[in-house]
Order: structure tokens, then C-alpha cells, then sequence
């Protein structure tokens, strides 16, 4: 019998945000604020988004503890952590505009950290040169999320939870709508909009220790994906270097940078502070040397250079990675991670009141007493959906997507605290570029039934099913395949193996099957997320071995160096006219000289207004 799509819920707006994290609601805000009728979908509940896993601060150059910073050294950071992979633009677009950001957050009631004059606190993070981060304790995530929610709800904002998206429909090359579905019932929903504003995060799930949680499953960069948006630099995929690692049912939940911004040291099973041996040449003028150093920077010394322990995250989960194996890890396969020995406990409550709380009872571990045991797990993706930086536009007409799913702003390695501001500033600026395209809109785009009916039998041909392949074994096994394969180190004949066996996958997820209706059935959800989860890994694998150096997070043993030709170009995915998955090494455009100059300025000279002129090295 012939499917009615007419029969089917139909819910219209001009624009709709897929994602109700900190980037999908500051779209929705921008969209809203310009009098456009704008609808929200998640997949979760409202308020249930990994904004709130980012728990050490919002980067953002306001010089409140210390006014030798400014954008242009908030800049420089960005681009030296990203091993000057990043998009220019962004870079420079998200230095400015983050402290407008955050002061706009407090003006809609976010309640931060002061110093003792009254200032928004901020505190050192890996990476930054200065005390950068704005903060509230250690739950500024959380603090972000409730204070767009609290503002967005009076914008006349439409929220949809628990609804997920399937599949983005199109009018031509224009974006028209999407197909999505509610969880709770397994009903099927048309959205019809002008534009797609993309949220989605990124797609954690793919691999086994992981501090993102059932959501991030890819969902946004699969859809883009189908949809013919270009992918870029996803071989980028950043193992933050510490999650907790015992007991076994928390391993991977993130164990915030904070602390060691805060003056935490990582110590190896015999009690050496080892971050000292790991010092990279090129981080080495702007680290500490010594430990006594280091001890004066915690001391307050605003010219005694950051320890260690605050290089960037690619660096630091090489190095534990390196004391594990060889043999000076953890009894259960870290590092230990140090407050109690360097601060009081009373200043690690007031200032880690989460991490506290989630090591007593998740642990049974006093921070202020003992030290954690933390490990590598991966956390988020660099790359993803390739946009225009002003706008945020994708290659599709009248889609966008900004926050983790979108690529561009970290380059090869994003610096901690960075993602919140990244989220808030390309939020914005992804709800204006959508006012700017619907404005200039010829027509209303138009919903293609016959697309709808295709994507809703495609989704429930799982369900009817009498024999097929168990979605939950599938995904177990792609968990091994991204663990083994494509992990912290990487090489040739791993990568290899590991596209061989995620096109085996490919043929067996064609057979899934999830018994029963499609009220309350888990196994359906799984099933349709390892869609999205298998082309997202397909690509972060492709282009893993494309990249055949190692930079920033990528880390290559067959090639361990950086090679100067890889700044030249980034690594593109795309959906060929047959289907199959296309890889490329696509020219990047030379920095603007003026920035170009700055990102390879000295620090004095940025302090003092003067700019470098030579070129970045690699």
C-alpha cells in the first residue's frame, strides 16, 4: 500500500536549528531575534546537551587577571595550537568577537566566577598564554546551557525533543526541509523551513573510551554528508588526556582541564612529574623548563612561564599514551593526576566542586586527599562540515551548520576552552548568515513527497525484517575497529585494515534488523544511529589516511613528522555521483598577511602593538 505523506505531521518555520546545545540555541536566539519563525529539534531532552561536559571555562581575550591579553595573542594561540591549519578567517572572527560573546551571557543572567574587583574570573588552560578562560567553578558548560535557555524560551522559540532527525530534504540544490522522527512514539514528522541550521556535534560514539555520551553518534555529519556538503579535516580527532579510567562502568568521562589549570600536575607509578621530558621543541620557549619554573607560575608569578602540564591536549595524551606503555602508567592503565599535594582543600572544593563530587561517589577517590587516575579518551572532533566562516554556510544552499559539526576554526588541534566560545560566536553568526539567505530567496523552497516516502521506507525497512544483523553487535564491533585502527597513533596498514573492515560493516548494516513496532524500541534508534555513526568513521578513517604526516592531533608513526606540504592543503570528503565515499587534498588559500604577521608574532610585540612580518613556520 502506497505511503499517504499528506497524512503525516507537518510542522513549518522559516528556520530549523537541528541541536539544542550552546551552538543550536545561540543560532535559534539570532534567528528568533530577527524575526524569523524559528523551530529547535533535539534528540535529548532540553538542557541535555555536551555543552554541559565542557566544564573549565569559555576562552575569550577580556584581560580581567591579566591586561596583557588581547585578541590578537587570543589569535595567535588558536593558530598555533591548530598548527596553523585553521581557517584564517575564523580564527580571527572568533578572536574578536568572544568577549562581546561572554559579556553578552552576562547580561542574560549567566552568573560567573569575579576576581576581587568584581571582573568576570578567568584561569589558565593548556594552550593559552595568559589566564583566558571565563568560568564558573567547574560547570561553566552548564551555566552556558541555562542561560540561553533561560533567554531563548521568551524569544518565541519553538523546542521539539526528542525528535530525531533523519534526513535532510531538498528542492533541487536548496534545502526545503527534513524528515524526522519523535523517539518516544516512532511517529514520523516533516519539517518544512527555508533553512537548516546544523548542531549536531560530533560522533564520539564510534569509538569504545569516549567522554561523549549515546548522542554523538554523527548524526549532522552524516546528513550533510548525503546531502552533498563537502567534510573537511576530520582526520582530526582530539583524545583529551584525561578521563577517568577506573572504575570501568565512568571510564572516559571527562576530568576537566581545569585542574591542572588550577595547578594539577601529572605524576607517573613511580612519582616523577614526567610532562617535563615531553617538551616540544617548538612549544619550548613559552613552557616552563624547570621545575622551579613551573613552582612560581603556581605561586602567581605572572612572568614565570606555564608548567607542562599545559601544553596542548595533543600533546599531553602522547605523553601519557608513551608512560603507559612503557610500563610507568597506573594500576589501571593511566597516570595520576596530583591536586591534593598543590592546593588546599578548601580551594579545590570552591574552585572543582563537580570534580569532587564525581570522583567521591563515582570513584570512591577524595581529590583533596588522593591523587585520580586519568587516561586519554576522545572527545571531539576538529573537523567536520566545511562552511564559509562569515556565514556559515555549507556548500548545500540554505544549509549551515556551526559548533563541533562544523570544521574549520581549530585546524589540527583545538585548544581547551575554546569550544564554548567557538559555540557562541558561530551560533550567532549562523543565525545571521540564515536571515541573509531566506531574505534573498527568490521562492519558498518546495517538500518533494516522493523523497519523504523513500527516506520513511528506508528507516523502516529495519523493522520489517524477519532475519538480519543485530545493530548493537555492529556497533561493538566498529568500536573495536575505531580503537584498533584509528586511535591516538595511526599508521598505513592499521588505517587500511581498518577501511576494509568498516566496508564489511557497510554490507552488514544493509541487514539490520530491530523486532518489534517502532514505539519504544531501543534497537531502532540503534540502528538507525549506526547509519550516521558508519559514514562518519568511514570518513575520519579515509582521510586519516590520506594525511600522511603528523600534525596536531593526527598523529601518523609510519610519518611522524609535520611535512611542510601538509599546510598547504586540507583533506575534503565528499559523496561522489555512484555513492562511494571521495577523498582530496584540496589547496587552502594563503593566510592574509596581516594575519599571517600576527600568528607569528613575537609576544612582546603584541603586547607592546607591534606585529611579526614573517610567515608561519611549519
Amino acid at each position: 500500500m502506497a505511503l499517504d505523506v499528506s497524512e503525516l505531521q507537518t510542522i513549518e518555520h522559516d528556520v530549523l536549528v537541528i541541536g539544542a546545545g550552546g551552538a543550536g540555541l545561540r543560532a535559534a536566539i539570532a534567528c528568533s531575534g530577527q524575526k524569523l519563525d524559528t523551530g529547535v529539534i533535539s534528540k535529548s531532552l532540553l538542557g541535555k546537551a555536551h555543552t554541559v561536559m565542557a566544564e573549565g571555562g569559555m576562552a575569550a581575550a577580556m584581560g580581567n587577571v591579566d591586561p596583557r591579553d588581547n585578541w590578537k595573542i587570543h589569535f595567535r594561540d588558536t593558530m598555533r595550537g591548530g598548527k596553523f591549519l585553521n581557517v584564517w578567517r575564523m580564527a580571527e572572527l572568533h578572536a574578536k568577537q568572544a568577549p562581546d560573546r561572554v559579556r553578552e551571557l552576562e547580561d542574560w543572567g549567566a552568573v560567573f566566577d569575579r576576581t576581587k574587583d568584581g571582573l568576570i574570573s578567568q584561569r589558565n588552560f593548556g594552550g593559552h598564554r595568559y589566564p583566558r578562560l571565563a568560568h564558573v567553578g567547574d560547570r561553566t558548560g552548564l551555566e552556558l546551557i541555562r542561560s540561553l535557555q533561560d533567554h531563548g524560551i521568551h524569544q518565541g522559540i519553538d523546542f521539539h525533543m526528542e525528535v530525531t532527525a533523519l534526513e535532510l530534504l531538498k528542492d533541487g540544490d536548496r534545502i526545503s526541509g527534513v524528515l524526522a522522527y519523535r523517539r518516544e512514539t516512532g511517529r514520523f514528522v516533516v519539517f518544512r523551513c527555508k533553512a537548516v541550521i546544523l548542531s549536531t556535534g560530533g560522533g564520539g560514539k564510534a569509538w569504545p573510551v569516549t567522554s561523549n555520551s549515546w548522542e554523538y553518534t554523527g548524526d549532522g555529519i552524516a546528513m550533510a554528508y548525503d546531502a552533498g556538503a563537502e567534510l573537511m579535516d576530520l582526520e582530526f580527532t582530539q583524545f583529551h588526556p584525561t578521563g577517568m579510567v577506573w572504575p570501568l562502568s565512568v571510564r572516559g568521562i571527562l576530568v576537566t582541564e581545569g585542574v591542572r589549570g588550577d595547578g594539577g600536575i601529572l605524576k607517573n607509578n613511580q612519582g616523577e612529574r614526567f610532562m617535563f621530558n615531553y617538551i616540544s621543541e617548538r612549544f619550548a620557549p613559552e613552557t616552563a623548563a624547570t621545575v622551579e619554573e613551573a613552582h612560581r607560575w603556581l605561586e602567581g608569578d605572572k612572568n614565570a612561564r606555564r608548567p607542562p602540564e599545559l601544553l596542548t591536549r595533543d600533546e599531553v595524551a602522547r605523553a601519557i599514551t608513551a608512560e603507559v606503555k612503557a610500563g610507568r602508567g597506573s594500576p589501571h592503565g593511566g597516570v595520576f593526576l596530583d591536586i591534593a599535594s598543590r592546593r588546599p582543600a578548601d580551594f579545590i572544593k570552591r574552585k572543582l566542586p563537580s570534580m569532587y563530587h564525581q570522583f567521591k561517589e563515582l570513584a570512591e577517590v577524595d581529590i583533596t586527599r588522593e591523587p585520580m587516575e586519568v587516561g586519554p579518551t576522545l572527545h571531539y572532533f576538529m573537523g567536520g562540515i566545511r562552511v564559509d566562516a562569515d556565514s556559515q554556510q555549507t556548500t548545500v544552499p540554505g544549509l549551515f551548520a556551526c559548533g563541533e559539526c562544523a570544521a574549520g576554526l581549530h585546524g589540527a588541534n583545538r585548544l581547551g576552552g575554546n569550544s564554548l566560545s567557538d559555540l557562541i560566536v558561530f551560533g550567532k553568526l549562523a543565525g545571521d548568515g540564515a536571515k541573509a539567505y531566506i531574505q534573498a530567496l527568490p521562492t519558498t523552497p518546495r517538500v518533494d513527497g516522493d523523497q519523504i516516502t523513500s527516506a520513511i521506507r528506508r528507516a523502516t525497512e529495519i523493522l520489517n525484517r524477519a532475519e538480519g544483523e543485530n545493530p548493537y553487535l555492529l556497533h561493538a564491533r566498529l568500536e573495536e575497529t575505531m580503537a584498533r585502527g584509528v586511535g591516538i597513533v595511526r599508521t598505513k596498514n592499521e588505517l587500511e585494515t581498518a577501511v576494509a573492515e568498516l566496508e564489511d560493516l557497510k554490507v552488514r548494516a544493509r541487514t539490520m534488523k530491530a523486532p518489534g513496532a517502532s514505539q519504544y524500541n531501543p534497537g531502532w534508534h540503534e540502528a538507525l544511529a549506526m547509519r550516521s555513526l558508519l559514514v562518519t568513521s568511514e570518513a575520519v578513517t579515509r582521510a586519516a589516511l590520506m594525511r600522511e604526516e603528523s600534525r596536531g592531533a593526527h598523529t601518523r608513526l609510519d610519518h611522524p613528522d609535520e611535512n611542510p606540504e601538509g599546510l598547504t592543503y586540507n583533506v575534503i570528503v565528499k559523496k561522489a555521483a555512484d555513492g562511494r565515499m571521495e577523498t582530496e587534498k584540496r589547496r587552502r588559500p594563503d593566510g592574509p598577511p596581516h594575519l599571517v604577521a600576527i600568528a607569528n608574532a613575537k609576544i612582546e610585540d603584541l603586547e607592546a602593538g607591534k606585529l611579526g612580518t614573517a610567515a608561519p613556520s611549519t
